[in-house]
């Protein structure tokens, strides 16, 4: 991992731009593993208009100011969890933390903006706002410039480490054009092996010159869950870590499931079509298995490529089984979807978090995944399998079990992964993730 040098750090280091020093690499045990809520007292705070420019605030006696950035959000829905996560947190937000996200304004891989939104601040109460934003239209940067700096910020909160909507906010603070007192990066399972082997040549050419940076600003990083952590770690080791993964909307109650039957293995895909889900893997496994079997796929064609590929594997079919691709899902569609079916075959090459299986689950539907998300015992443990590894092979051998099972045993299977998933979701007692972030950068 390059290093900065003292050289280069006094040559470039700015001296507006002060982030309150952390106790090193030492961990702060009463955030180790996320906060309780029943350990903290929320307060009303008072609004931070009246302080002047550059004072130095405390957030434990004003109001807290985020600038958050993710590069798609509601009404988008191609993005996945991220918008799930997104909206569950502004959705929670602790009464003294005021948000405002800078988002695209258009759905991923969308020629159209949303109708009536691109430019607008929209105000979705009190706490937070939403401003979506066209990559190429100057007013937008105008009036998004005009409204950053009319008060101090407290966080920065960005969600990837690729994305323009990350790379320019921290390029910004580096070039002493925001000031701020802290950023934090949710890397979203962006440094998980798998990923990080995807154009993997590119990548590690930018987190040569990138992170170096990262370290002088004092970023600090949030991981979903364990897994992440050790990720995010692997690649960055003088991170400081936040994990906290209480970025689940998803009801506390399952949801109601349709009965199983004895007749074929009803199997479905929920995801982006792109490498990172490993679609055709699950197709070499369908492909593979012995037992009659129906796959039914949703999700956006997000690279068209590689849909190319998963379209030779579903025309090569064998003649007992069925496989179709029936388009996107939108978000309030996916836990009916689930409920229908018998499994959801999940080969992922890696999940930060994966609300995806939290759906599958809260909806009745067993996984069968890669040991590549952070849910491995819960999967297991909930009517599914988890592979390892996950080959073509393994996969339709397991496939060819599901399929023995008699309705009796699938009914029983997705009452499991409906009470299992009841059990860890009650056992959920994280922060809000920005209200964890004030701590944690204080």
């Amino acid at each position: 991992m390059p290093m900065v040098t003292g050289g280069w750090r006094r040559l470039v280091k700015p001296r507006a731009f002060q982030v309150p020093a952390c106790p090193g690499r030492r961990r702060d045990s009463s955030l180790e593993g996320g906060l309780k809520v029943n350990d903290l007292t929320k307060s009303r705070l008072p609004d931070s208009a009246e302080t002047p420019r550059g004072t130095a605030r405390s957030a434990t006696t004003e109001g807290y100011r985020v600038l958050a950035t993710a590069r798609v959000f509601e009404p988008g829905f191609r993005g996945g969890g991220p918008i799930r996560s997104l909206r569950f947190i502004l959705d929670t937000l602790p009464d003294d933390l005021e948000v405002t996200l800078v988002t695209g304004d258009r759905d991923l891989s969308s020629p159209t903006p949303y109708p009536g939104l691109s430019g607008r601040l929209v105000r979705r109460d009190g706490r937070c706002a939403v401003f979506y934003l066209g990559s190429f239209a100057l007013r937008h940067w105008v009036r998004l410039a005009r409204h950053i700096r009319s008060r101090p910020l407290d966080l920065i909160y960005v969600n990837s480490l690729w994305s323009l909507f990350s790379v320019l906010p921290i390029l910004a603070v580096a070039l002493r054009l925001v000031r701020v007192r802290a950023i934090m990066l949710a890397p979203r399972g962006e440094l998980s092996p798998g990923a990080l082997a995807i154009k993997a040549r590119k990548k590690r050419l930018f987190l040569a010159v990138w992170a170096p940076l990262l370290r002088w600003l004092d970023v600090r990083w949030q991981a979903c869950s364990r897994l992440e952590e050790d990720q995010i770690r692997a690649n960055m080791p003088w991170a400081q870590i936040m994990v906290n993964g209480n970025e689940c909307p998803i009801p506390e109650q399952p949801a109601p499931r349709a009965t199983a039957h004895d007749g074929p293995l009803r199997l479905v895909f929920v995801g982006r079509i792109s490498p990172m889900k490993n679609l055709t893997r699950a197709l070499e496994a369908v492909a593979g298995a012995t037992r009659p079997l129906e796959f039914d796929i949703y999700g956006p064609r997000e690279d068209e490529q590689y849909w190319v590929c998963c379209r030779r594997l579903i025309d090569a079919m064998p003649g007992h089984v069925r496989v179709r691709y029936l388009g996107e899902l939108k978000a309030d569609e996916v836990m009916a979807t689930f409920s229908r079916y018998d499994a959801f075959l999940f080969p992922t090459l890696g999940e930060n978090y994966g609300h995806v299986i939290l759906e599958s689950l809260a909806s009745g539907c067993p996984v069968v995944c890669s040991d590549a998300t952070p849910f491995s015992d819960l999967i297991a443990d909930g009517g599914g399998a988890v592979v390892r590894p996950a080959t073509a092979a393994a996969l339709s051998e397991t496939l060819d079990r599901l399929a023995d099972r008699s309705a009796g045993e699938r009914t029983e299977a997705k009452e499991t992964a409906g009470r299992r998933y009841r059990l860890w979701r009650q056992q959920l007692r994280e922060l809000n993730v920005l209200d964890h972030a004030r701590r944690f950068c204080a």
